[in-house]
């Protein structure tokens, strides 16, 4: 589907907008700055507008964003089915399960054959009990989980029940793998990299992810940030 014109795009009725998170910036900081650059459009102070399921920092790819009477929308979004690409590094692991905190200890690879690992990969396929990332925004007592994380306080997450629909090995470069991932709503892809690595007896953590579908809206619909901000012919800074 042809992404649209700023011409073609209703802001003031509502928009639902895709675009391709980039790496290190947070869900949040996309939606600032289309705040800024649609009310800067408009000319108006306040935009209505916000996202359908949150990427980490260190993922990229997907992310809905719904403006004005889409966002009440937001909800059936959110619930849609997940496409991921990992790229998922074994031998290592990390309080975070990704890149955002040090490697706290070090595994053995040597014994994880292709045949190993593709037996492994299938057992994670179907309706399970996964248990949410320490560092994660899942609110624990009304408060978001990593905030206590990174406090070095003691959290007990409870299970969430996910389903993971497929997964495809699309790459094997042990001590490195990408996985094709298609998942539910809930569903956190830095814990399926540490449970892989537990099950095959070594560890694991996220070593890079990018989401490339959100029900039908794919990564090739997405606007990327600089296609987005060049739309809005007086954008400052």
């Amino acid at each position: 589907m042809k992404k649209k014109t700023l011409a073609e795009l209703d802001f003031k009725n509502g928009e639902v907008l895709i675009v391709n998170k980039p790496y290190e910036w947070t869900s949040f900081g996309v939606v600032k700055r289309a705040r800024w650059l649609i009310g800067d459009y408009l000319k108006v102070r306040q935009v209505k507008i916000g996202h359908a399921g949150t990427l980490d920092p260190l993922a990229e790819g997907v992310l809905i964003l719904c403006t004005g009477k889409k966002t009440k929308e937001i909800e059936q979004y959110q619930g849609y089915v997940k496409e991921y690409v990992a790229h998922i590094r074994f031998g290592a692991t990390t309080p975070s399960y990704d890149l955002e905190t040090e490697i706290d200890a070090t595994y053995a690879t040597e014994h994880i054959t292709p045949e190993l690992l593709q037996a492994t990969i299938n057992k994670f396929v179907g309706l399970q009990e996964q248990t949410p990332p320490i560092f994660s925004a899942k609110k624990i007592n009304g408060k978001r989980a990593y905030k206590s994380a990174r406090k070095g306080r003691d959290i007990e997450i409870p299970n969430s029940t996910i389903t993971i629909y497929e997964l495809e090995l699309l790459e094997n470069n042990m001590p490195d793998i990408k996985l094709r991932i298609v998942c539910s709503k809930g569903t956190y892809i830095r814990s399926l990299a540490s449970d892989l690595g537990k099950t095959l007896g070594s560890g694991a953590h996220l070593a890079g992810l990018v989401r490339t579908r959100i029900g039908e809206f794919t990564l090739e619909r997405a606007y990327t940030m600089e296609e987005f901000m060049n739309l809005f012919p007086y954008r400052k800074g």
